[in-house]
């Protein structure tokens, strides 16, 4: 198994199921003999869209509250870069708010 890498994005609650199965398919969440393993904590995605944006969700220079779904899986680096393009490709926001770093001690 090559480098795992962690992986957390946040998502509005009604898009949770098909960034899932995006992610999932494009090689998120694999561990041993297992796919689309992942971590769910609801919560609320605060942002205030500014000049320039075109928000899903909001108006410009309004603050924004939206229940969102906190996703995190694991991702082994070689499929990070596919994993990635499936998220953005599947996430409703212009800008979607996601993180990634490797995971220490995992041998």
């Amino acid at each position: 198994m090559s480098q795992l890498h962690a992986l957390v994005v946040y998502v509005p609650l009604q898009h949770s199921e098909g960034l899932l199965a995006a992610i999932g398919d494009a090689g998120a969440g694999r561990i041993g003999d297992y796919g689309h393993c992942a971590f769910t904590t609801p919560g609320t995605g605060r942002f205030t869209p500014l000049a320039g944006a075109e928000p899903f969700i909001g108006s410009l220079n309004e603050p924004e509250q939206v229940p969102e779904l906190r996703i995190e899986c694991v991702v082994e680096e070689e499929l990070l870069d596919g994993v990635v393009r499936a998220l953005r490709a599947a996430h409703p926001y212009e800008e979607p708010a996601f993180m990634t770093w490797p995971v220490e001690g995992w041998r």
